[in-house]
């Protein structure tokens, strides 16, 4: 059953626009044409993965802000933030320096119903012992709640079939629709796009990470999003979706987003299904709704591993956690540390080459964003200067309390990064579908990456460098064709690529950059995980450095940089991925802008006032260099 919301779309004038592509504006995809459109794609910046007042995580530490207000800050509005002092007004304020293009509400859909009703005065179940743990021990309500969601079961004050909880989601659902609908600008301004969405909240047994975002492209959509309680895996979801949203027939379509995979314990993506191997159906489907991941978030990077395993990557030893999955925040008897094999990106997605040499199908072939899981309704908000913390210590900050204002270990998160004609729903979607996106850890540095086959060496030069990367070849996320090996060495592939600096604001210009990489990843002949990182433009000897106590930043860096590059180990009997990397100067992390401010010395311990010891602990990072990873483009051998 599928829900058609066409609401308040007259803040739209039809009669003012008589050109229209949808001209009915009740149609689920009605919008005027863009003024801007660009054939040869823009990159739109977002983020993609959002929590508000209805999420069981965020509710519980007095997280207030509603869909709305969330939208709102991503348009550049000023919203406030707990803690709220005795008349309910918030202590913090936060603002975007740049306003967001797109963005989308992923409230957890296990316990929807359950925050509403114990958050609703009069509403069956408020009186319920459950309900008013949670309103007076909230900490303790978090960790009864989300225990037994993720067994697969209701509370008590749900009823004895859940129904009670599953209809009282309808109203936090409702309002997330509404939200989404309202905050999309459907005239030819095209300032902002916002998507119905959700997270589908999975967890393993020992509690590891199965997180999925839910994204919709439009207003048709299931009545209920399908949670985890619905179906227990992950290939129930999309069953599920399969049933209630593709095969319906009336324009719902999806894309499914698994998120900061770190912390999965390598349970995220699986090669079995029901006690078997995957086959070449299941691994397409898995691909089918999987065409994006999460390369970063507030609780660090899945890029890759640094430590004992396949990759020397120095780079990897960037946003790490000390555990593999969420009981390691909460349990020290459950706290693992990291392992090569805990689900990283750059080492499944050779798990995928092993799949497609097996089934013909290679079920692991995502692009890469970045976002920001904020629990405090505040997407985009990455600068580290100006962190206010995400909320990812579970936690609610303290009024007049020197602190830092999130755990250590976490950080601002990341942005996601969409190359699409125009900023519609459709044009952005898409892009997700396609792959052409990429992520970043804050930034908004502008990356270009394209593959083929003939592009010459003065391609940065050209002033048509991304009409030649089209017409020459593929962008990221795309796939490059195998062609006839030829005797010399032009029969390798080729690379373009090209980034310019984040330009920052008015007298705030970003950082700039130090270098971009390319990494390979491929399978050998016996089955090994092998890959290459290259260096193939700017310096990473540049001397640039940071003041720890000023965080002024000084040294040689670039604005632009731009190559072209030849794989010199090509094997074209050998499936392979590439990616590029692209790499900042450094800079001070968010913690130290706030260490630095407070004008902590680490020598002198008369300088360290309560609440800020961490920034001399062992574990304090005190500088960042910021990044972005492009989707990968897939080289596929021609079999022989």
């Amino acid at each position: 059953m599928t829900i058609l919301v066409a609401l308040l779309f007259a803040v739209v004038s039809v009669a003012s626009h008589a050109n229209t592509d949808n001209k009915n504006p009740e149609d689920v995809n009605y919008h005027l044409p863009c003024t801007d459109y660009n054939p040869q794609r823009t990159a739109f910046f977002g983020d993609t993965h959002v929590h508000t007042k209805y999420s069981l995580d965020a509710s519980t530490q007095d997280t207030r802000t509603t869909p709305a207000q969330a939208y709102q800050f991503a348009k550049g509005e000023k919203i406030g933030v707990q803690p709220f002092d005795s008349d309910g007004k918030p202590t913090r304020f936060q603002q975007l320096s740049r306003p967001l293009d797109f963005a989308m509400v992923t409230d957890h859909a296990e316990l929807l119903g359950e925050v509403h009703m114990c958050n609703t005065p009069g509403a069956e179940g408020y009186s319920s012992w459950q309900c008013w743990g949670y309103r007076t021990f909230p900490r303790a309500a978090f960790f009864l709640f989300n225990a037994t969601a993720t067994r697969g079961i209701r509370l008590g004050m749900c009823g004895d079939d859940g129904e009670l909880c599953r209809e009282s989601g309808m109203a936090p659902w409702t309002e997330m629709i509404e939200a989404a609908e309202l905050a999309y600008d459907r005239s030819e301004n095209c300032d902002f796009s916002s998507f119905i969405a959700y997270e589908w909240t999975g967890t393993s047994d020992n509690v590891a990470n199965l997180h999925r975002n839910v994204i919709f492209r439009n207003a048709e959509i299931p009545r209920l999003p399908i949670s985890f309680i619905d179906g227990m895996a992950a290939e129930l979801l999309w069953d599920n979706l399969d049933t209630q949203c593709i095969n319906g027939g009336k324009g719902c379509d999806v894309v499914v987003i698994p998120h900061n995979s770190n912390l999965s314990d390598g349970q995220m993506f699986t090669t079995t299904r029901r006690g078997r191997q995957i086959n070449a159906e299941d691994a397409s489907q898995t691909a089918r709704f999987e065409t994006l991941a999460e390369v970063m978030q507030h609780k660090g990077s899945s890029e890759c591993f640094f430590g004992a395993g396949p990759s020397e990557d120095e780079l990897c030893d960037f946003e790490q956690l000390p555990y593999d999955k969420f009981s390691g925040k909460f349990s020290s008897w459950a706290k693992e540390a990291p392992s090569a094999d805990d689900g990283y990106l750059r080492e499944v997605l050779r798990d995928g080459l092993r799949e497609q040499q097996r089934i013909g199908v290679n079920p692991f072939k995502w692009g890469f964003i970045g976002s920001t899981d904020t629990h405090l309704g505040l997407p985009g908000a990455v600068e580290e200067k100006n962190f206010l913390g995400h909320g990812g210590a579970g936690t609610p900050a303290e009024a007049g309390v020197v602190s830092l204002p999130d755990d250590l270990e976490f950080n601002p998160g990341g942005l996601a990064v969409l190359y699409a004609e125009q900023n519609t729903r459709d044009s952005l979607f898409a892009a997700m579908k396609r792959r052409e996106a990429y992520g970043t850890s804050g930034p908004r540095m502008a990356v270009r990456f394209f593959g083929g086959w003939d592009y010459p060496n003065d391609l940065c030069s050209s002033t048509d460098f991304v009409q030649q990367g089209y017409e020459d070849g593929v962008p990221m996320g795309g796939d490059l064709p195998a062609r006839k090996a030829t005797p010399d060495a032009t029969s390798a592939p080729r690379f373009a690529v090209q980034a310019m600096q984040d330009p920052g604001i008015t007298g705030e210009p970003g950082t700039p950059l130090q270098r971009i990489q390319i990494i390979k990843g491929w399978v050998d002949s016996q089955g090994q995980s092998q890959e290459a990182v290259y260096d193939v433009a700017g310096d990473a000897n540049n001397g640039a450095t940071v003041d720890l106590s000023s965080c002024k930043t000084s040294g040689k860096g670039f604005q632009n940089l731009c190559t072209v590059w030849q794989d010199p180990s090509f094997d074209n009997q050998q499936n392979a991925y590439y990616y590029a990397r692209v790499v900042e100067n450094p800079s001070c992390r968010w913690s130290q802008y706030i260490c630095s401010a407070n004008k902590v010395n680490c020598a002198n311990p008369d300088t360290i006032p309560a609440g800020l010891e961490a920034c001399c602990s062992d574990d304090h990072r005190p500088t960042i260099q910021e990044r972005a990873w492009t989707s990968p483009i897939w080289y596929t051998a021609d079999p022989q």
